[in-house]
């Protein structure tokens, strides 16, 4: 970063300032904009005043997302519980202020629960600098507009931090210490939330990431008595840090919702607007990819591939391989590009765990990824679904005649890995739900040399049961016992010259309950040469 982008970086503090100057300015009136078309394309701005106080549905759940280029381009959504006009975004820089427009495309569902229809307004905004600070106010017509800043992704090589967790929910306060699903009175209440929920979403912003994976199972929406409430209450709270910086998701097993859909995803394809290259509709938003500076990340919809019946439908083999094979054409140009160093991949399920109250691992999703990730020298896999944290030490292959496929440790070390030489898997599920799992680690000792065991999926019985083989987990790394809840924080240090040692610093963070403060865990180090040196490339 140049000196001068360190002084300019704006604060959440300085662009509060800044838009209240902005709006102090203006004269009475409601805020008006240039016309255009429903392309993002840079207009003129044109701001006579500011609408505060109107009947008009307001800006709800303002939440970013990455563009197809996260260098040039920035998607900002939002909800609103009836069809608004003229939904857009106008936007500048620091020195600029509100110069341009980008109006709004819109995207609804219709609840198969209520018969309630949402509606959700996604700007794309376009040709914006790499490395470089925005700010952006949404609004449509009538109501007061609401703001944010975002930071787009450096061009080439260059160090960032971005940070991950997965199984969060929506914050509430429930209305009595009692059975779910009805306090005295007769009202329903969400039975997965925890304020966990909420501190972790602090915990995000005191790091201060340049984006945020956040690994399926969002906020549990099918199981709640108003799912469109559980959504709008999961976005409200998430953008505190969402409307700073774009929270990337993957869909997980709760984010199925009978009634919406063939697949059930209609309401996460609709709440996210993401660089989706898929040409199906009912197949868009559900696996992706996106580059910054030298780290691909690649996530995936493993309700497709899993044996594990965890949603409101079971889809298993939805998109009849099309998923896997645009895996395979990503990885296989991914390690081919001497611009890309990492490979990261976000997913829900897992291919390992060791607490025996969770799902376990699955052997479909083994079977699936694991020769891909082993060919194409995947680095990380971050995933949720078990309500804990827990990482494998860097795996490669399996370990021989092992009928669950159980993942062969390639290394033994804790705190340096060498990624060229096996991938690690980490287990985020701590982001805030209840039900949590860390309290059932494995201790046995299942070979007579300190290795315990683990519990994997082999075939698919039906919702929320399994067949299980049992393995001996010698790819068992860290796990954490005392704490459920916590996210992990990934600092890419790109190295200065072709060839160089690069690295990423991991450091986990415990959510520590009940006061929500945060407390490191622990800390390491993912390293391997550079792919642009000549001799390094895998």
């Amino acid at each position: 970063m140049s000196e001068e982008s360190k002084q300019t970086r704006i604060s959440r503090r300085n662009a509060i300032g800044l838009f209240g100057a902005t709006v102090s300015g203006a004269a009475a009136g409601p805020l008006v904009l240039g016309a255009g078309t429903a392309e993002a394309v840079p207009a003129k701005s044109e701001v006579t005043g500011l609408t505060t106080g109107s009947a008009t549905t307001p800006v709800q759940g303002l939440h970013l997302t990455f563009g197809a280029d996260p260098r040039s381009q920035m998607v900002v959504s939002w909800v609103t519980d009836v069809a608004v006009k003229n939904p857009r975004v106008v936007y500048g820089t620091l020195s600029g202020g509100f110069g341009s427009t980008a109006h709004a495309t819109t995207k609804t569902y219709v609840d198969g629960a209520s018969g309630r229809t949402v509606w959700v307004h996604h700007a794309l905004i376009s040709k914006l600098k790499a490395d470089t600070d925005y700010l952006y106010a949404a609004q449509h017509d009538g109501a007061t507009p609401d703001a944010g800043t975002f930071h787009t992704a450096p061009s080439g090589r260059a160090p960032f931090t971005f940070t991950s967790f997965g199984d969060q929910g929506a914050p509430s306060v429930t209305w009595k210490t009692g059975a779910n699903p009805a306090d005295a009175s007769g009202r329903d209440f969400e039975p997965n939330a925890t304020p966990a929920a909420a501190d972790i979403v602090t915990g995000i912003e005191k790091v201060g990431p340049l984006f945020h994976l956040l690994n399926g199972d969002l906020c549990y929406a099918n199981t709640g008595p108003d799912r469109i409430r559980v959504w709008h209450d999961f976005l409200a709270n998430n953008s505190r840090s969402a409307r700073f910086r774009p929270w990337m998701p993957a869909a997980g097993n709760h984010e199925i919702e009978l009634g919406n859909g063939k697949l059930g995803l209609d309401a996460y394809q609709t709440y996210f607007e993401l660089p989706s290259t898929e040409t199906q509709p009912e197949l868009d938003n559900l696996w992706y990819s996106f580059t910054v500076g030298s780290v691909k990340v690649i996530t995936l919809q493993n309700d497709d591939i899993a044996l594990q019946e965890g949603g409101d439908v079971y889809i298993n083999g939805y998109s009849g391989g099309r998923q896997l094979a645009w895996l395979e054409k990503e990885l296989k140009s991914a390690r081919a590009s001497k611009d890309i160093d990492w490979i990261v991949i976000c997913m829900h399920q897992v291919m390992i765990s060791s607490a025996t109250a969770a799902n376990g691992a699955d052997l479909a999703l083994r079977a699936a990824y694991g020769p891909l990730f082993d060919k194409y020298g995947v680095d990380l896999v971050v995933c949720g679904h078990e309500h804990d944290y827990e990482r494998s030490l860097a795996v490669r292959g399996v370990v021989s005649g092992s009928v669950t496929l159980t993942p062969n440790p390639s290394q033994t070390a804790l705190d340096v890995i060498e990624s060229e030489h096996g991938t690690t898997h980490m287990v985020l599920g701590g982001g805030g739900v209840s039900g949590i799992t860390n309290n059932s680690f494995t201790t046995d000792d299942a070979d007579g040399h300190g290795h315990h065991s683990a519990y994997v999926q082999t075939e698919h019985v039906g919702k929320f049961n399994s067949v299980k083989e049992q393995e001996t987990a010698v790819w068992i790394g860290v796990r954490d016992a005392e704490h459920p809840y916590g996210f992990a924080e990934f600092a890419v240090d790109p190295g200065r010259r072709p060839g160089d040692m690069t690295r990423i610093h991991v450091t986990y963070y415990n959510i520590i309950t009940p006061t929500g403060e945060l407390s490191v865990f622990e800390k390491f180090t993912l390293q391997r040469r550079r792919s642009d040196g000549g001799n390094g490339h895998h």
